[in-house]
């Protein structure tokens, strides 16, 4: 494995709390516990980072406490940093809700990981064998997308692999279309796909416990999922993507990293918490064991 995963997009902090209700209005509720967790594009850079991956945190962190949190979780799976922190502005951070159905809230506050300058994009230079990872969420923030606009066209060869994410019909149809016209491998789940319509040549449609669909070039394949009793659905998708990248890294083909994407996944769901990653260890006993 000679190349990186190349991640451009975002790395936040998530305040997840458990709650029996949400809030009414004015109202106040005791969360029965709280956590403070790296998120976002954390969780597709620890997937790939523990199957062996080399990963560049090309995105922008914050100056502050939270900076500090991120920045701590990222060195303890060997990511490397492409910047230095933003001066003046902290790490953003997600809260969420979850109540006694396990239903998910979300507020978000925008901090440094939104604020991905042209001029700091084009310090990262990644080679031919990279895989330079793209997020939706990215293109929903005005400065990230002009400077990831300007930027992925002018790769040298590296592979783009996009992951549009569940905010897929928010973002500007002319410059989702742009992106879409220059990724190599999208990986997305299947509502996803459907908002979408039309797919590139390339794709891994994501279908939950399931497996996957992996379409190249006019042709569709289905890869199995794995049987698990699932505890914890949260950051599967973020493991399959990860992992589909690291094994591309590998050199495998798409089918071939397409079951060890969904390996881990279902792996991931047996275990409580967002970046429930396997090694690459885990993933080899589970496949020899399954199949």
């Amino acid at each position: 494995m000679t190349g990186r995963l190349v991640h451009t997009g975002q790395v936040v902090l998530d305040l997840v709390m458990a709650v029996p209700a949400l809030p009414p209005p004015g109202g106040d509720v005791l969360a029965t516990s709280t956590n403070l967790l790296p998120g976002g594009g954390f969780n597709v850079m620890a997937a790939a980072a523990r199957s062996g991956a080399r990963v560049l945190y090309a995105g922008t962190h914050g100056t502050g406490a939270l900076g500090d949190l991120a920045r701590a979780a990222l060195a303890a799976e060997g990511v490397e940093l492409a910047h230095e922190p933003t001066p003046e502005l902290d790490t953003g951070v997600v809260v969420a809700l979850v109540d006694a159905s396990s239903e998910r809230t979300f507020a978000t506050g925008t901090g440094a990981e939104g604020r991905l300058r042209p001029d700091l994009l084009d310090q990262v230079l990644p080679n031919d064998d990279d895989v330079v990872y793209v997020t939706g969420y990215s293109l929903l923030h005005e400065i990230n997308r002009r400077a990831l606009v300007e930027w992925l066209p002018r790769l040298p060869g590296s592979r783009v692999l996009f992951d549009p994410g569940p905010l897929v019909a928010e973002i500007d149809p002319g410059e989702l279309h742009d992106v879409l016209s220059i990724v190599d491998i999208l990986s997305c789940n299947a509502r996803e796909a459907g908002v979408l319509g039309e797919l590139p040549p390339v794709a891994v449609v994501r279908e939950g416990a399931k497996g996957c669909r992996v379409h190249e070039h006019g042709r569709t394949t289905e890869v199995p999922g794995f049987a698990v009793d699932a505890v914890d659905t949260n950051g599967a998708g973020d493991t399959h993507c990860g992992v589909l990248a690291a094994e591309l890294l590998r050199g495998s083909t798409l089918l071939d990293a397409a079951v060890r994407a969904n390996a881990a996944a279902a792996l991931s769901v047996t275990r409580p918490g967002p970046a429930t990653a396997p090694s690459r260890t885990e993933i080899d006993h589970w496949v020899e064991a399954t199949t």
